[in-house]
């Protein structure tokens, strides 16, 4: 049987897995919420459903593989909440989930380590949601994985893009830090889990040096060759609620279990590393 994956939520990281699995011979569907975002899902051989709004029955009857994007509701997963108690009917095919989530569930930790079995005391509402649909997914019966995702960077959504719109800030905080991860290394991740699946478990998926937003910025603009922002104390920063939110958590993940388990070798260990390969992508183009 010809191996099907069906995205929920079809964005970045999805994009990512794609690329890796299109030349494997794998067949796609991908979710979206607007129609007009069809002809870029076509453009990466993706079969485009929408959703919420659309039937999905007849793409869950070949899926294979399943992986969750979208973000949860008040109500829980959106798609558990459609679909949850027929699921197991509707794709009998299936042999693998996957649930993205985010190391926000752990909530804040002063600067401190994360394992998968740090309890999970989110600080957010929104960190709170992501723990719920953990557990509703767990609890599903299907054949779960779970990937707690770090700050998300790549090619198009990197401090590159905010220091060319003139909107980076060198946000200070005492003590902050934040773990990150490119968006290549989770698609390597997903595919990883997909080859060596070990339904239940939960994975961090970060790279290897957490450090301070700060200093990302600046060595974003050391790349470029211009000035980096001035630094800004966080009680002075203009920030959007989300954005201010996201400075309540300060800690470091740590991703052995994805090196250890799953034989993940990072394509981009650091930050440096990544935005290296970004800035030289950029060049070829």
């Amino acid at each position: 049987m010809t191996n099907t994956l069906l995205t929920i939520g079809h964005g970045f990281s999805a994009s990512a897995l794609t690329r890796l699995l299109a030349p494997l011979g794998w067949r796609m569907f991908g979710t979206t919420r607007s129609p007009e975002k069809f002809a870029a899902l076509k453009a990466q051989g993706v079969t485009p459903l929408l959703f919420p709004g659309g039937n999905l029955t007849e793409a869950l009857a070949e899926v294979t593989h399943l992986l969750i994007s979208a973000s949860p509701g008040e109500n829980g997963d959106p798609f558990l909440a459609k679909y949850g108690s027929k699921l197991a009917q509707l794709a009998p095919n299936l042999e693998w989930v996957g649930y993205l989530s985010t190391t926000g569930v752990y909530g804040d930790r002063a600067g401190g380590w994360v394992i998968e079995e740090t309890p999970l005391t989110p600080s957010s509402n929104r960190g709170l949601m992501r723990v719920e649909a953990e557990e509703q997914w767990q609890g599903s019966g299907l054949p779960v994985h779970i990937f707690r995702l770090a700050g998300i960077y790549g090619p198009n959504r990197s401090a590159f893009d905010k220091l060319r719109k003139g909107t980076a800030q060198r946000v200070i905080k005492e003590g902050q830090v934040f773990s990150r991860i490119h968006v290549e290394d989770i698609a390597q991740t997903l595919l990883a889990s997909i080859n060596r699946p070990d339904v239940g478990t939960a994975y961090n998926v970060s790279d290897d040096m957490p450090a301070p937003p700060q200093d990302v910025l600046a060595y974003a603009a050391e790349l470029l060759g211009i000035s980096p922002p001035p630094e800004v104390p966080i009680e002075e920063a203009k920030l959007s609620p989300m954005a201010r939110s996201f400075y309540e958590d300060s800690k470091r993940v740590s991703n052995d279990r994805i090196k250890e388990d799953l034989g993940v070798t990072l394509l981009y260990p650091d930050y440096r590393a990544g935005l290296e390969a970004i800035l030289a992508s950029e060049t070829r183009e």
